[in-house]
């Protein structure tokens, strides 16, 4: 079980008395460390180098490394202090069965028992139901070599085609658009073209406070004089220093671009040789944008016109641009018309190809982009190849030695997984680094679902929220008592190295994955001996595919401090920036537009629930929050949420910073403190959503999805917003890092 908190003594002797210190040449614990370790930071989809300090078996401290190219040494705050998650009391070190009578809920047992039991419960759920009734949901936390392998062992061990993972959430929209759009689904440039762009789009994306170390990127574009246009519901940090702020209405950014396209084609500020050359259907995408006037757009979005013409001349006229979009254009019914709306704005200019020109996503999770190149996504195979394809199949099938039928058709995805739950066709679940009980939307029907299986079974190295509804729980490993490998926010695959070994009996992830398939009689498939075995194996099961890694090596990746894919062969230098030459991967090598017309989200506002609700994240926490919350210094920095809003609306409710306000959605209320700023639009309230139970903002949103992405509309939902009775104050709280590690 977990270990007791550590005395002011023993932190003072085991960590130095300058916890809360961070000297220019990193962090110094008063402890001389056995050893250093270079590896990437566990969080968001940059993966930023760092260089660890182990002593005893302990990550006790960390040195920027300022080698590796993409951040130079530098980290933001999640980084610096992610090393202090690994002494946390609450770490898992032994299985938990359920068991009422204990304390807490759970009570220990063997890894024989815990195993035997998923076990049992695995073949009697399929034997009464059948493969499909017991589902897997898996998290992009993982390195690659973990995300490949949960592909196969869903679908080769458990034998089912209902497994996806927390990707889902973040994102699937843009992946979805760039295959149909470019054939391929990643970043298109390298963020080294970044500061080579005249103007820089920033939609839908938070970076300052999700992507802190992008900011630099665009600094150094701002330095030689680009401009900066950013599209946001609220003056974001980074939009704060915008020459041009779009102030949308949430739910309406197709709007924006379908508006900002026919700004283009009216001035004729368009690429006419590169849409002859390299694209198909430019006529059909104009012809949808003929009546999206400047007036018309701003009714729908709220934008003056004047600023998106500003926009759409400050895009078209400019050599060289990039336009970078994250969740915000994402998390929506229509995030793949979101997003295919920006990729127009692209080829219409003819801004793919070339230094400082493309149009990328900004990856949200630590592998989120490699995640679901490897095969753990409900229709992909590894490769990003398409479970639905005979010959995608086919390829991976000659891998894996076994027969095309034995692999699965498209299974369901991660909340068509939680609705199939409650229609009583799944009856069984394994999770592993997914806390579905947080991140996904209607938290109460969620945690409803989780309670209807027969059994649930849980891999974590924390209790998550979701993992307190667990029958048995098998305690795993953190990002830094592993190796393999991760592919970051640019499509650069990068070596992830173990610092430590897990604690108590903890287990790596995929030892424990390998054990079940072995119980479950499927170990001829399962055959691996290390991660690299597996890496070796996913080369294998990529090559030809379009996210191709076959040519990557664990030696070269580490001693090149990366490589691009695709990356066909050895001998091949891997793919910083795609589609040069106006080469798509397309078979005819040419992009296609798509004509997009804007509808609006599923749910407006009306009278009953007037005021637009959008969610977010914070800059010192991380996704549910199962690790960010249980480190000291992060949760001073934002130790709970807060509804942000605009002072005409509090003014019109009465409500001041500090003065609790309760928001109800058609699926929930919540009560939480207020905090009243300019920075967001006065139709609107923002709620950070990295917090379980009754400080969830997802109690608040919208289970309805996207009909290509299946990706939720987290980001907007009507809401009524009241004064309610009580009062706190939500200035910076000054707990000394020493006092909040004794307490946790």
């Amino acid at each position: 079980m977990a270990k007791p908190p550590l005395t002011e003594e023993e932190l003072i002797a085991r960590y130095g008395p300058h916890l809360n210190e961070t000297p220019p040449g990193g962090w110094n614990a008063g402890v001389e460390a056995d050893r250093e370790v270079n590896t990437h930071c566990c969080f968001c989809g940059q993966q930023c180098g760092i260089r660890l300090k182990v002593k005893d078996n302990e990550v006790v401290g960390f040195e920027p490394w300022y080698e590796f190219p993409f951040n130079e040494g530098k980290l933001c705050p999640k980084g610096v202090k992610r090393y202090l998650q690994g002494g946390h009391p609450d770490r898992l070190l032994e299985p938990l069965e359920r068991d009422g009578a204990a304390p807490g809920g759970f009570r220990t047992v063997s890894w024989d028992h815990a195993l035997d039991r998923v076990v049992a419960e695995i073949r009697r759920i399929q034997r009464t139901h059948g493969n499909d009734s017991f589902a897997m949901l898996s998290g992009v936390s993982l390195t690659n070599e973990k995300s490949y392998l949960v592909g196969k062992f869903a679908r080769l061990g458990l034998q089912t085609a209902n497994l996806d993972y927390n990707g889902r959430l973040c994102m699937v929209s843009a992946g979805v658009a760039n295959k149909k759009a470019l054939g391929m689904d990643r970043a298109a440039n390298p963020w080294s073209d970044i500061p080579l762009a005249d103007v820089v789009f920033v939609a839908g994306a938070n970076v300052a406070e999700c992507a802190p170390i992008t900011t630099s990127y665009i600094w150094r574009a701002r330095d030689r004089g680009a401009k900066l246009i950013v599209a946001d519901p609220r003056v974001t940090p980074l939009a704060r220093t915008a020459d041009l702020f779009l102030g949308l209405r949430p739910g309406t950014d197709s709007a924006l671009m379908t508006t900002i396209l026919h700004v283009l084609v009216a001035n004729d500020w368009l690429d006419h040789g590169f849409i002859d050359d390299h694209t198909v259907g430019f006529d059909e995408a104009a012809a949808a944008v003929a009546d999206c006037t400047p007036e018309w757009g701003s009714g729908i979005t709220g934008v003056p016109a004047d600023r998106i013409v500003e926009a759409a001349r400050l895009w078209g006229t400019s050599a060289t641009g990039i336009l970078l979009h994250a969740r915000g254009i994402e998390h929506h019914t229509k995030g793949v018309e979101n997003v295919l709306s920006c990729i127009n704005l692209g080829l219409a200019t003819g801004k793919y190809g070339k230094p400082g020109c493309g149009v990328s996503t900004i990856t949200g999770q630590g592998n989120g982009q490699g995640g679901r190149e490897q095969g753990h996504k409900c229709d992909q195979l590894p490769g990003n190849r398409d479970i639905t394809n005979p010959e995608h199949r086919a390829a991976v099938a000659e891998v894996w030695g076994c027969d095309v039928e034995e692999i699965p058709g498209k299974g369901l995805s991660a909340e068509e997984i939680v609705e199939a739950i409650h229609a009583g066709e799944v009856k069984g679940l394994l999770s592993i680094c997914f806390n579905p009980v947080v991140s996904l939307p209607d938290t109460a029907f969620t945690a409803e679902a989780l309670d209807r299986l027969e059994f649930y079974g849980v891999i974590d190295f924390f209790l998550s929220e979701s993992a307190q509804h667990a029958d048995v729980v098998l305690p795993g490993s953190l990002h830094e008592e592993d190796e393999g490998t991760s592919t970051s926010v640019e499509g650069r695959a990068i070596k992830i190295n173990a610092a430590i070994d897990p604690p108590g009996n903890a287990r790596r992830d995929w030892e424990i994955l390998l054990e079940i398939a072995r119980r479950l009689g499927r170990g001829s498939y399962f055959e691996f001996g290390s991660t690299h075995e597996i890496f070796d194996e996913m080369r294998a099961a990529s090559r030809g595919g379009t996210a191709d890694y076959y040519g990557m090596t664990w030696e070269r990746i580490e001693a090149e401090h990366g490589i691009f894919w695709p990356c066909p062969t050895e001998g091949h230098p891997g793919t910083p920036r795609l589609y040069e030459g106006g080469v798509f991967a397309h078979p005819d090598g040419k992009a296609r537009f798509h004509s997009v017309r804007y509808r609006p989200p599923a749910e407006v506002v009306d009278d009953e629930y007037p005021i637009w609700l959008t969610t977010g994240r914070v800059v010192s926490q991380y996704l549910s929050g199962t690790q960010t919350r249980r480190i000291g210094p992060l949760v001073e920095q934002y130790p709970e949420p807060l509804c942000e809003i605009h002072p005409r609306l509090a003014t019109r409710l009465g409500v001041e910073t500090g003065d609790i306000v309760r928001v109800t959605s058609r699926r929930g209320s919540m009560t939480l403190p207020a905090r009243v700023v300019e920075s967001i639009r006065p139709d609107t309230v923002f709620i950070p959503y990295h917090w379980p139970g009754r400080q969830a903002a997802n109690q608040l949103t919208n289970r309805a999805l996207d009909p290509m992405s299946k990706i939720p509309e987290s980001k907007v939902s009507a809401v009524r917003v009241e004064k309610a009775e009580g009062h706190v104050e939500v200035a910076d709280r000054r707990v000394t890092t020493l006092e909040k590690l004794g307490r946790r």
